[in-house]
């Protein structure tokens, strides 16, 4: 250890409390008082960079970028002798998860979690005080604390919403809840570029913010996660302990500090006369949210949620009759956020203690998970799995017995090479059993979001959970593929089984290679082929003079084997000149966008297409749907969304002589409500046999209406489908899909379409559906196909794109996009 003498040591300190005594405050260096404006997140950014260039006590780096290229920052305060040995301190701490020894660590750590929602954008303003204060006044703290500062999770709905607001704005601002300012133009802040909402992606780790956090959230696993939010505008200061339902994986620990948290912040907002509540709306149960995901890594994860949102402005007239101003949410984030490092300041030595013991094995019915499947979604997982730094291993020849995820009873699982394990014999073993588990045990139906999201079953993976500890082979390099040039190839075969198929497929439309696909499973020399493989052949682009070059560069780029045929005669099937086997046309693609729309349904078609298949589309506002001309496109996809104003007679006649006249819709979720009922369109809603001279619903107590109201919900339920897969918008599935539910909407078989996944008797799998909801299943369309002239209406009950994680969704929607009534492209227009 390194010694100090006592004279340097006190020069040392005299110097580092005159640096602190010289250091601006927020508003010094800002410009103007904290809270009279709204900061852009550059201006964030050039404060924590001057604190961190002038105080011995931070340090400051970027780990990432947005997709509109703003940083994504991170502060690390603690005392200079701490931050001289702050390499040292992480290491000790992170040996805790180990557990291969007595506790050495005495340093807490606490990681502060700012503007996950944009428009939610009091609490940067307080990480600036917070990261100021911490430095000038509570350096006492700092002794035996390293506090970790995100000042801002998604600079760019920040900005979107700074930027709208100060362009808005009235001087003085204006406290009417009238005016423009209080009113967020589509699709408003909350969400970051793409428009998901971050605060729900902390496990998927589909977006570009989540992934490069997680590699610092990873190398530091702090004792305690604060994340700043805000709430509607009449709501007081919500802080821990959560509501139930507690994931059971959560310890007694875990659940006692928060109390004592929530506690110490009382103390202060009681001193000052501020309304606050705990123990409501808030609960711990789905493990991607930012309070629950630092849980499940030992962690007191918790929510703070403060007043204002987006409406509140710079200040509101509330409902109350208050005036809800932007300094008084900024000293509430500000209270509470010094008032955690405080408490863990108080108790660093217990925190490091109960951190070592959440990280021992536990006793769990299921150990460990093993997966069989498509190796490209077995990859997929894993590469999520990787994200996560948890750790697998594969298999052998043999077999498994224990629940079999897709009976939902007890079965074996042969086993080969290829087999995935997971076990909970890991330090992060709890984050295991949170993301795997086969059914979450629910102590309260009534939660914040899903009720159900194991990981077999997002993946389309067979798997078992077994009572045993398993272990396997570390994974073995795999061969890079590589396609030879065949100048005597008729064609090229390739497989159609997962979203990596699809995105070669993009692709080779995207560098106008015709593509065909078949609808009859067929043989080529032996080989087997199933519904939707891919035919690339010589015939169909003889004017490409390239294409052997071209379909072998492109299937290496996308790791796609293929099948080299000098014949295109089928030993068993169709050859490929079959009436059976059908053109892939390149589809050219408008999805609607604006008002009405679901902004976060709308974003996870966008990034799908731009990050995910890499093909191009065109949003199409509805402001100007009259004025477009739809016969442009091949494809219109209508997301969830309510289209009551949007759907006028006008608009419906115009889809329906498009659609007559070719042309292929999608409606996603609850947009496909729009058409039922309407006339040519085939879907009508499922509707429940009541009782309509009953009087018991009418006599419920007022205390009980909220709970006997979920008799008729769905909280993100996985229930299992059947499903046709010899229509072309199967290609790729067996005759069962597991989709998760999302809401009660139930829609009836259509009586002249196509029903390709369906329920006949709802079988639920894992997750909470009413009573009510769950009769009213019965007999009732998932995915369809309802024709209509020369086009046709493609409905999607359930969102097969939702949150960019229900990976065995995905398919099913490309295949809508290019195999369901591929209608005719004009090459030369196009």
């Amino acid at each position: 250890m390194l010694k100090i003498k006592p004279a340097f040591l006190f020069l040392f300190l005299i110097s580092v409390s005159l640096n602190a005594q010289n250091l601006k405050s927020p508003s010094d260096f800002l410009g103007y008082d904290l809270g009279s404006q709204f900061t852009r997140h550059a201006r964030v950014v050039e404060y924590f960079n001057y604190i961190a260039s002038n105080s011995p006590l931070v340090q400051y780096q970027e780990y990432g970028q947005t997709n509109e290229r703003r940083p994504l920052t991170y502060a690390v305060i603690s005392s200079a002798e701490n931050l001289g040995n702050i390499e040292k301190i992480r290491s000790k701490h992170l040996k805790n998860t180990l557990n291969t020894g007595k506790n050495e660590s005495d340093i807490a750590i606490v990681w502060l979690s700012y503007n996950v929602h944009g428009n939610e954008a009091s609490s940067t303003e307080a990480a600036m005080k917070t990261l100021y204060t911490l430095v000038t006044e509570k350096q006492e703290y700092l002794k035996n604390s390293v506090v970790i500062i995100d000042p801002c999770i998604n600079p760019d709905g920040r900005d979107r919403y700074v930027n709208w607001y100060n362009q808005v704005k009235t001087e003085p601002f204006n406290t009417s809840q009238d005016a423009i300012e209080h009113h967020e133009p589509w699709p408003g802040g909350r969400p970051n570029h793409y428009l998901f909402d971050l605060n729900r992606d902390w496990a998927w780790a589909t977006q570009i913010e989540t992934k490069e956090r997680l590699k610092i959230y990873n190398k530091w696993l702090p004792h305690i996660h604060a994340d700043f939010h805000e709430q509607g505008i009449d709501d007081p200061y919500y802080f821990a302990p959560a509501a139930e339902p507690f994931h059971e994986i959560i310890t007694p620990f875990q659940r006692d500090f928060q109390t004592r948290i929530g506690e110490n912040h009382a103390g202060y907002f009681d001193d000052r006369g501020w309304l606050f509540f705990t123990g409501e709306r808030f609960d711990l149960l789905y493990p991607s949210y930012g309070d629950t995901y630092p849980t499940y890594m030992g962690a007191i994860g918790m929510t703070y949620e403060q007043a204002g949102h987006g409406r509140a402005g710079l200040g509101i007239q509330t409902n109350e009759g208050n005036v809800l101003t932007l300094e008084d949410r900024i000293e509430h984030h500000f209270t509470t956020g010094i008032s955690t490092v405080e408490i863990a300041s108080q108790n660093a030595t217990e925190l490091n203690n109960e951190f070592q013991n959440y990280f021992k094995p536990g006793d769990y019915t299921y150990k460990s998970y093993v997966l069989n499947g498509n190796p490209d979604k077995i990859n997929s997982l894993t590469s999520l799995l990787n994200k996560h730094e948890i750790e697998y291993s594969f298999g052998s020849s043999g077999s498994v017995n224990g629940y079999n995820f897709n009976t939902g009873k007890k079965g074996d699982l042969r086993t080969s090479d290829n087999s995935l394990i997971v076990s909970t014999a890991q330090p992060k073993g709890k984050m295991v059993k949170v993301l795997f588990e086969p059914k979450t045990n629910l102590v309260d139906s009534l939660t914040y979001d899903i009720t159900a999201w194991s990981l077999p079953y997002a993946y389309g993976l067979d798997a078992v959970a077994s009572s045993k500890i398993l272990s396997g082979k570390s994974a073995t390099p795999t061969k890079e593929v590589r396609n030879g040039i065949s100048s005597t190839a008729t064609g090229y075969i390739g497989k159609w089984n997962s979203i990596q198929d699809a995105e070669f497929l993009a692709e080779l439309l995207k560098q106008r290679i015709k593509v065909r696909f078949t609808e009859v499973p067929f043989q080529n020399k032996g080989e087997k082929f199933d519904r939707g493989s891919l035919i690339i052949s010589k015939s169909d682009n003889a004017r490409n003079q390239d294409f052997n070059k071209k379909v072998a560069e492109i299937a290496n780029k996308y790791e796609r084997k293929l099948f080299a045929t000098e014949t295109s005669f089928a030993g068993n099937g169709p050859d490929f000149g079959s009436p059976d086997v059908k053109i892939t046309n390149p589809q050219k693609i408008a999805v609607l966008k604006g008002d009405e729309v679901s902004s976060l349904n709308f974003g996870e078609i966008w990034y799908f297409f731009e990050q995910e298949l890499n093909y191009p589309i065109t949003p199409i506002g509805i402001g100007y749907f009259n004025r477009i001309a739809l016969e442009d496109y091949n494809v219109l996809i209508i997301p969830a969304g309510n289209y009551g104003g949007f759907l006028t007679e006008e608009n419906i006649e115009k889809i329906k002589g498009w659609i007559n006249k070719g042309g292929k819709l999608i409606a996603i979720g609850n947009a496909v409500s729009s058409f039922s009922g309407q006339k040519g369109f085939g879907i009508t809603e499922n509707k429940p046999v009541k009782d309509s001279l009953s009087i018991e619903p009418k006599l419920i107590p007022y205390a009980n209406r909220e709970r006997e109201s979920i008799k008729n919900l769905i909280t993100g339920s996985i229930i299992k489908t059947q499903v046709d897969n010899t229509h072309p918008l199967a290609y790729g599935y067996t005759n069962e899909y597991f989709t998760l539910k999302l809401s009660s909407d139930s829609f009836s078989l259509l009586d002249s379409g196509y029903n390709v996944a369906y329920i006949r008797q709802p079988e639920v799998m894992s997750g909470f559906t009413g009573s009510e909801a769950l009769n009213n299943l019965e007999n009732s369309l998932v995915f369809g196909e309802q024709p209509m002239g020369a086009g046709s209406v493609i409905y999607m009950v359930d969102n097969p794109l939702f949150r960019a994680f229900w990976e065995n969704g995905k398919l099913f929607f490309v295949n809508a996009v290019f195999f369901s009534n591929n209608t005719g492209y004009d090459y030369k227009k196009n």
